[in-house]
C-alpha cells in the first residue's frame, strides 16, 4: 500500500521544479552558444592579426569593435609632435606612459598612433625617439577605450591629463575637426628604444563552458531533488498495527 499523495504540495513542488530546470537548462544552452561565439571571436582576431596589412579605413569610415578591431593595418601622414599626449598605464616597465602622436593624412585627416610605451620617468622626461616628416605606421586598429582599466581616473581633457584612450575626447580637446574613431597600435619598429611599439595584448576570457557546466549541473540537482521527492511521496505507508 502506498501513502496518500499530497497532490497540492505535488502540483506546487512540480510547478516550482519545473521552472528551476528550464531556467538552468537555457542559460546551460546560453552559455555553450556564446562559447561558439567566442572561439570564433578568437579566431577571426587571429586571423586579423597575422594577415598582410590593408589600408586603414577613413577617418569618417563606420568602424565596429566586433568587426574591425585588431584588423593589421598601414597608413602614411606626418606625425604633429607638438599635440603628443602621454597617457598613464601600469605595464611591465613599472609605472608607464603610452605615448599617443597624431599622424595627420595628405586628405588632413588625423589618426591617433599608439607609439608604444616608455617609462614614467622618461616620458615625463621627453626621453624617447620622436619621428619628423612623412612616415608609414603599420599597426592593428583599435577601438576608443570609453571605459579605463580597473583603478584608472577619469580623463581631465581640461588639464589634459588622461587615464584611458578616448579617442574622441583627446581629439575634441585637441581642436581636430576631422579625427578617426579609432587609433593604431604601432608594431615595434625600434628595438631598445623608447616608446616600444608592439605591446598590444590580445587576451580575451573565455569561461563560458565552466559557466555552461555550472548551469547543467544545477540541472542535474534540480532533477535529483525531485526524483527524491517522489520516490519519498511514493514509497509505501508502513503498515498499521
Amino acid at each position: 500500500m502506498t501513502r496518500r499523495l499530497r497532490w497540492p504540495r505535488l502540483i506546487l513542488v512540480s510547478l516550482f521544479a519545473a521552472v528551476l530546470l528550464t531556467g538552468f537548462l537555457r542559460l546551460g544552452v546560453w552559455q555553450v552558444q556564446r562559447l561558439h561565439w567566442k572561439l570564433d571571436l578568437i579566431e577571426r582576431v587571429d586571423a586579423r592579426i597575422h594577415a598582410s596589412p590593408v589600408p586603414a579605413p577613413a577617418a569618417d569610415a563606420e568602424v565596429s569593435r566586433e568587426g574591425d578591431e585588431y584588423t593589421r593595418v598601414t597608413l602614411t601622414g606626418t606625425y604633429l609632435n607638438d599635440d603628443e599626449v602621454l597617457i598613464y598605464t601600469p605595464s611591465d616597465f613599472g609605472p608607464a606612459y603610452w605615448v599617443l602622436t597624431p599622424l595627420q593624412r595628405d586628405d588632413g585627416s588625423v589618426v591617433m598612433i599608439n607609439r608604444g610605451v616608455v617609462p614614467q620617468q622618461d616620458g615625463e622626461a621627453a626621453g624617447f625617439v620622436r619621428i619628423d616628416g612623412e612616415t608609414t605606421v603599420t599597426g592593428l586598429l583599435r577601438m576608443s577605450e570609453d571605459e579605463g582599466w580597473l583603478f584608472s581616473r577619469d580623463n581631465n581633457p581640461q588639464e589634459r591629463l588622461w587615464y584611458r584612450r578616448d579617442i574622441g575626447s583627446i581629439t575634441r580637446a585637441m581642436g581636430f575637426d576631422v579625427a578617426a574613431p579609432y587609433f593604431i597600435d604601432q608594431e615595434l619598429t625600434l628595438p631598445g628604444a623608447w616608446p616600444r611599439g608592439g605591446m598590444t595584448v590580445v587576451r580575451f576570457r573565455n569561461a563560458h563552458l565552466g559557466y555552461a557546466l555550472t548551469w547543467f549541473a544545477l540541472a542535474l540537482v534540480v532533477v535529483a531533488g525531485y526524483g527524491l521527492l517522489l520516490r519519498y511521496e511514493l514509497r509505501p505507508a508502513p503498515e498499521a498495527g
